[in-house]
C-alpha cells in the first residue's frame, strides 16, 4: 500500500523530475545515429526508448518500490496488479516521429491509483515543452495554467480518418480537420492547450499512450471518453482500450454519439 504522506504532488514532483532526466537521455539520440528494431513487424523501437525505460524504471522503483510498474518497453507483469499504485509509463510517445527528426514526441509519466491517474508529465524536450498534472490541482504547460477555453470557429478536430469520415454532414461541414500528431500523448496536450479542439483515438491505445496526458487535459476541464461516455480505468488486467474521443462540451458529447454509432455499425 502506498504510504498515506505520499500526496499526488510529492508524486508529480517526482516524476517531473524524473522526466526531465529523462528527456536529456532521449536528446543525446535525437537526430543522431541509433539502432532500431521492429515489434511485431511493424512498430520501430529505438535504443532511445530501451535507454529511457530503463533509466525511468531504475530511478522510479526505486523511489516508490511498493508501487506497480507498467511500460510500453518492459514486459508485463501480472506482479503489478497488486500494487494500488502503478507508474504507467511511455518513455517516447511518437518512436517514428522520433527516428525521422520530428520534434512532436514526449515522455510520458503517469501515477495511477486504483484506476485513476493521480499525477502525469509530459516532457517534450525537442519542443522545450513541459505539461504537469496533479490530481485536483490543475494543469500546467511551462508552469502557466491550462485551461480550455471557447472553442475556436471552427472548432479544429483531429484523428483517424474513418472516424472523422464517419461525422455526420452537419458537424462535418462546421468543423476543420486537423493534421496528424504523431504522438497521442502530445495530441491530447494540445487539447488540453486549446490547439485542438477535440480528437477522435483509434482503437487499440494503451494506457502508457493516455494515462499521464488523460489526467492533463482532465484537469484542464476535458476528457477522454469512451464511445458510452464513460471516463477510462487504468493499469487493470487489459491496458489496451477501444476507440475513444477526448474533448470538451457539447462538442465532445456529439463526438461520443458519433464513436457510438461508428461503434454500432462496426459491429
Amino acid at each position: 500500500m502506498p504510504d498515506v504522506e505520499t500526496s499526488p504532488a510529492a508524486d508529480l514532483e517526482l516524476i517531473r523530475d524524473a522526466g526531465r532526466e529523462a528527456g536529456r537521455i532521449a536528446m543525446r539520440y535525437f537526430k543522431n545515429k541509433q539502432e532500431i528494431w521492429m515489434k511485431g513487424g511493424t512498430s520501430p523501437v529505438g535504443e532511445a526508448d530501451y535507454a529511457v525505460d530503463r533509466f525511468l524504471r531504475e530511478t522510479l522503483t526505486a523511489a516508490r518500490p511498493h508501487y506497480g510498474w507498467l511500460s510500453e518497453e518492459t514486459v508485463d507483469s501480472p506482479a503489478r496488479l497488486g500494487a494500488s499504485r502503478t507508474f504507467v509509463v511511455d518513455p517516447i510517445d511518437g518512436t517514428r516521429a522520433f527516428i525521422d527528426g520530428q520534434s512532436t514526441w514526449c515522455i510520458s509519466i503517469g501515477v495511477v491509483e486504483n484506476g485513476r491517474p493521480l499525477a502525469g508529465v509530459l516532457d517534450c524536450p525537442a519542443k522545450q515543452e513541459i505539461y504537469l498534472a496533479a490530481l485536483g490541482s490543475g494543469a500546467t504547460r511551462n508552469g502557466k495554467p491550462l485551461a480550455i477555453g471557447a472553442p475556436p470557429v471552427p472548432p479544429i478536430v483531429g484523428g483517424p480518418k474513418h472516424l472523422l469520415n464517419a461525422l455526420p454532414e452537419k458537424i462535418a461541414a462546421n468543423v476543420r480537420r486537423a493534421a496528424y500528431v504523431p504522438s497521442l500523448a502530445y495530441r491530447l496536450a494540445m487539447v488540453a492547450s486549446g490547439e485542438l479542439t477535440a480528437t477522435f483515438i483509434k482503437a487499440n491505445s494503451h494506457d502508457w499512450d493516455l494515462a499521464a496526458a488523460d489526467l492533463i487535459l482532465s484537469e484542464a476541464g476535458g476528457a477522454v471518453l469512451d464511445r458510452d461516455g464513460f471516463r477510462l480505468a487504468y493499469a487493470g488486467p487489459v491496458p489496451s482500450h477501444a476507440a475513444l474521443v477526448a474533448g470538451s462540451g457539447a462538442l465532445l458529447d456529439r463526438l461520443v454519439e458519433v464513436l457510438a454509432r461508428a461503434g454500432a455499425e462496426a459491429a
